[in-house]
């Protein structure tokens, strides 16, 4: 027996079982040697660091490690450990989440993005914008997974209609001619209604429970359930294909940047900063969207741009076709398609309008409770009764307004005159779909996040690891900002986001501490660069899903997402040193660094 199949046969499918034990043991002298609390406490991150890479243990659980291992080696209590799972930040999480879930629910999503794409027009350039710029806002707002599994099908659904009944040997004149490739009684769309997806061990970032199902229904609740449409018929139309799907992968991991509930490692610099900070840092919801919101605007163009010259041949001297604009009757058509898909979803409804009200004001409310250049609403209560409000207020009060509020009323002018009455839970949003729908894990993997930072900090860990690293003084910090960046984009191809940041930021703004610079300076653009995973497929669940639904190569995707992750650190750097200094002036040492919170 060779050693190859013996690995195969008898360690192979017990390889994780085995990091699960071999580890502990194998890391088990440091904290015998060093008798502190720091030892012990780096003992356990660095377990946890880990089992979140390989996942070994599925994300969630290994971030519940810090509930016995604290505790059990004299860390921090139990109770103590606890309370930091359900923090502020976590209860903003959750009621961000269900306000997203509503807008899922009720359709509004998806009306948003026909919308969007049939006003931008039906060229392959515009088309791709339009994915681009929709999935990118509906992914500030709502997980990246749910938007790219809504997009996916609606894209597919449209290039097959651009390019049905191209051919290799019609390619030069003949092109979008035939109509009749698919039977007139059945959609287009509907003949992409579902993509297998990765298990969370092969998609390690976004929400656990979307990459959890092994098939997702992506489309309207009356699509068939046949799988994608094959590939197309010739190497242009594959093409085109590949750009328009990498294109809305790309889109929803760079809108969660433009948010601060748009996806995890947003919430763990919050929840840092607050834990770390007892005065207002400057980092809200309104300085977070004023200094992303640009930065994630002109990735998304690069990206349009790179991957039209990535996959339009000019890079090895050629010029593909798909970059043509197609006959007026190919895109007449397209734009019926789209016309059609949207006028089944009828006029808008009571339940939708109730949606979208609330959720415009949930931003508001966000965006004003303290944006610092003028005095915010929270300031008020404040004032009246002596107590701090905080996002996580305003969230929930609208999640009890979706709960409260009715879904339908029989007399108003929206609801469709053929629409059954509701008597029984005629809500805006039920607990049921709230229950199936919350990504609990995500939920337990920021808690997890927020642990490892308190143990850190009370047994002095951070501080030791933060003045192991003064040696970076002598480097200008621009430099050790490029550095930081790099490693992060690097580091979250493989691991987690959330628990990528969870990893870093509290080393980072330790480090920040000891060499006197800006805390955010170093943190802001580790956060965002968490979120660029654009290389493998296993990296992030979009990434997953277009993979699969494209059935592209992983040579290509990683060949366009090495020089998008280079993009965009590029960008985030020049962000960070030009917009960052000017908005958070990060070239002088704020006073609230001297607020640390008390242990």
């Amino acid at each position: 027996m060779t050693m190859g199949e013996f690995w195969r046969r008898h360690v192979s499918p017990y390889w994780k079982s085995l990091v699960v034990l071999l580890v502990p043991i194998l890391l088990l002298p440091f904290p015998l040697i060093y008798h502190t609390d720091a030892a012990r406490c780096g003992y356990v991150i660095v377990i946890m660091a880990v089992y979140w890479m390989t996942e070994a243990l599925p994300l969630a659980i290994t971030a519940l490690i810090p509930v016995f291992a604290f505790p059990l080696l004299g860390v921090i209590s139990t109770g103590d450990i606890c309370i930091v799972y359900m923090k502020e930040t976590n209860m903003m999480f959750l009621g961000g989440l269900t306000v997203a879930i509503a807008v899922e629910h009720c359709n509004l999503h998806r009306r948003i993005a026909l919308r969007v794409i049939l006003l931008l027009g039906q060229s392959p350039r515009r088309l791709m914008a339009g994915f681009m710029l929709t999935t990118m806002f509906l992914s500030m707002w709502i997980s990246n997974t749910a938007t790219t599994a809504m997009m996916v099908p609606i894209v597919d659904a449209i290039l097959v209609e651009l390019y049905a009944g191209q051919s290799d040997e019609d390619e030069t004149d003949k092109e979008f001619m035939d109509l009749s490739v698919y039977p007139p009684h059945q959609s287009q769309m509907e003949l992409a209604p579902s993509v297998q997806k990765r298990d969370p061990s092969e998609c390690k970032n976004g929400n656990l429970e979307q990459v959890s199902v092994k098939k997702v229904d992506m489309t309207s609740k009356d699509a068939d359930n046949t799988g994608l449409t094959t590939l197309p018929p010739n190497e242009s139309c594959r093409a085109l294909r590949d750009m328009c799907f990498l294109a809305t992968a790309y889109s929803a991991n760079l809108g969660g940047t433009g948010s601060l509930t748009g996806t995890g490692p947003n919430l763990v610099i919050k929840g840092v900063l607050a834990s770390s900070y007892s005065e207002p840092t400057g980092l809200n919801f309104l300085s977070w969207m004023l200094f992303n919101v640009p930065g994630m605007l002109i990735c998304v163009v690069l990206a349009w741009l790179w991957l039209q010259l990535y996959f339009s041949g000019m890079l090895c001297g050629q010029r593909k076709k798909m970059i043509q604009n197609p006959s007026e009757e190919r895109q007449k058509a397209v734009k019926q398609l789209i016309l059609a898909k949207y006028r089944e979803l009828g006029l808008i409804t009571f339940q939708e309008v109730v949606v979208l009200t609330l959720f415009i004001i949930l931003v508001l409310l966000w965006l004003f409770r303290a944006p610092e250049f003028i005095p915010g609403w929270a300031k008020w209560f404040e004032d009246a009764f002596g107590v701090e409000v905080d996002d996580a207020t305003p969230a929930m009060f609208i999640v009890f307004l979706l709960f409260a509020l009715p879904a339908n009323l029989n007399f108003w002018c929206f609801s469709k005159p053929d629409e059954p009455k509701r008597v029984d839970n005629n809500s805006c949003l039920t607990w049921k779909v709230v229950q199936e729908k919350i990504p609990w894990g995500v939920v337990l993997l920021l808690g997890g996040g927020f642990a490892m930072a308190e143990g850190a900090k009370v047994s002095g860990l951070s501080q030791w690891m933060g003045e192991s690293l003064k040696g970076l003084n002598g480097l200008h910090s621009v430099y050790i900002v490029m550095i930081v960046t790099f490693s992060t984009a690097m580091l979250t191809e493989v691991a987690s986001n959330t628990a990528t940041a969870s990893i870093l930021l509290p080393v980072l703004n330790e480090l920040a501490l000891n060499i006197q610079v800006n805390p955010i300076y170093l943190m802001l653009p580790a956060t965002i660069c968490c979120s660029y995973a654009f290389m493998l497929p296993v990296a992030t669940p979009p990434n997953a899903i277009v993979f699969g639904a494209a059935n592209m190569k992983t040579t290509q995707m990683m060949y366009a997402g090495i020089v998008m992750n280079i993009i965009c650190i590029i960008v985030i750097n020049v962000m960070i040193n030009t917009l960052g200094v000017y908005m958070f002036d990060l070239n002088t040492m704020p006073s609230w660094t001297n607020s640390t919170t008390l242990l």
